[in-house]
């Protein structure tokens, strides 16, 4: 749309309590930029909503000039799905507040919160919500798909411990969905992604965790990985539900910890974060450690629990070209593994990453037609290829290697779908083969509450 009714914008903007901005007003720039640098977009119109019924009028605004919606909470959409060109961006960042209750073990995250807002309020009672790794996410791109991190195999998902959310839906309604109220709605929530609505607050249970735990790292070299995976696949599962274990591809960084001859070194590391006892965290380094030769570098610390989810943070930043794509495996065959290690290290930027969660008991624990969640709920890796570069002009070459690498993996993988939220690419046979049985259930909750589609950036399901 290239030209807005100044009435119906007057009125919208008398109207809310935040912020209604156009291009050119001061403010604007901000407001419309993303994570990924990839994607510069202009919205016709930015609202930045200060309460749920900002929200609602943002809606029924866009919705009344045939408007199309982009919901910005973290900005983190890979697919730069969080802005629109000539439409309307809700900016949920103003929705920020997060508030714990902690004798009911319950925090109540407004939609625009980013996860190092939720760490640091529940934090402060020594509790925690399943999350994921990078504190600048956005707490509801982040859950809606699912929610994975470092406390789901202690705990399972984001979405096994969200209690209910407020979100206001195509027709400008705010309501709530929970397992008493609009039940249909919180089923589909929990996994099917902002095709819904647009959520204003979310309320978690939480779980006792930190303020310390107990943090290792430790590195080989690429030519190591084949020995790294086998020994990784029956090591991790045996280990106590305490520990997680992340197996991370990278450049090895320019740490104070790590020698400086091996300063960005391309292999394999294993990340171990314990949530038990220090002596429980060394037992499982020791095992990790196992037959193999000795890391390059090794590094274990007593660490907060905040730091640790800050500590990929850098490498994240603002500012990247990044793109991805994901899979699941049952679990890591040698076949896999070859396909893993020849493939990992072609990558030619030392930003892009490829990532390893191994899913077991908490994630088991939640049975698999509770929740729409992508991802049937048996014993498996969710494999995350990232691309990340500096400059626009070097990022065709990392998707080429995400591309190549993800092909050739296929043929090892659960299905040819993957998880929601690591989808940049989200086509329609992708997004039905991730939901398998599940696809046509949300597809009638969808023509129930956005029979006209309205939110449709997203890992869209078609009503």
């Amino acid at each position: 749309m290239t030209q807005l009714a100044e009435t119906g914008f007057d009125a919208l903007r008398a109207i809310l309590e935040g912020l209604a901005l156009r291009p050119g007003e001061e403010g604007y720039d901000e407001a419309r930029r993303l994570w990924n640098a990839e994607h510069d977009r202009r919205p016709a119109v930015i609202v930045r909503p200060r309460s749920a019924a900002d929200v609602q009028a943002a809606v029924r605004y866009a919705v009344a000039e045939g408007l199309e919606i982009a919901v910005r909470g973290g900005a983190h959409s890979m697919a730069g799905l969080s802005s629109v060109d000539d439409g309307l961006m809700i900016d949920l960042s103003l929705l920020n507040q997060v508030s714990v209750d902690p004798e009911a073990r319950r925090a109540r995250a407004a939609g625009g919160a980013l996860l190092g807002d939720l760490d640091a309020a529940t934090q402060e009672y020594g509790l925690a919500v399943p999350a994921g790794i990078v504190s600048h996410t956005g707490v509801g791109g982040l859950v809606l798909g699912g929610g994975m991190g470092l406390l789901t195999r202690l705990h399972g998902l984001s979405i096994d411990n969200l209690e209910s959310v407020q979100i206001v839906t195509a027709d400008g309604s705010l309501r709530r969905a929970a397992a008493d109220e609009n039940t249909d709605l919180f089923w589909a929530v929990r996994g099917g992604g902002g095709n819904f609505g647009v959520v204003t607050e979310f309320e978690f249970r939480l779980h006792p965790a930190g303020p310390m735990v107990n943090y290792g790292i430790a590195f080989w070299g690429a030519e190591q990985g084949v020995e790294l995976f086998r020994a990784a696949r029956e090591v991790i599962p045996a280990l106590p539900r305490e520990v997680n274990v992340v197996i991370a591809g990278l450049n090895a960084p320019p740490a104070p910890f790590v020698p400086e001859e091996h300063h960005f070194k391309v292999g394999y590391a294993l990340i171990a974060v314990g949530f038990g006892s220090p002596e429980q965290h060394a037992e499982a380094m020791r095992q990790l450690r196992g037959t193999l030769p000795p890391p390059l570098f090794e590094f274990t610390t007593p660490m907060p629990y905040v730091a640790v989810q800050q500590s990929i943070d850098e490498p994240n930043a603002w500012g990247m070209c990044r793109y991805e794509k994901g899979a699941y495996l049952e679990t890591l065959t040698d076949e896999a593994i070859d396909v893993i290690t020849e493939q990992f290290p072609q990558k030619t930027s030392p930003l892009s990453v490829t990532m390893f969660y191994h899913l077991d008991h908490g994630y088991l624990e939640t049975a698999d037609d509770a929740t729409a969640f992508s991802g049937q709920r048996t014993e498996r890796y969710a494999v995350f290829m990232i691309a990340t570069t500096p400059v626009r002009e070097a990022l065709e070459a990392e998707r080429t290697w995400v591309r190549t690498f993800w092909d050739a993996l296929q043929p090892h993988t659960i299905n040819i779908g993957s998880y929601v939220n690591g989808m940049t690419e989200p086509d329609e046979a992708r997004i039905r083969a991730s939901y398998g049985d599940k696809y046509d259930r949300l597809r009638e909750i969808k023509r129930k509450y956005d029979p006209d589609n309205v939110f449709h950036r997203n890992q869209n399901i078609r009503p």
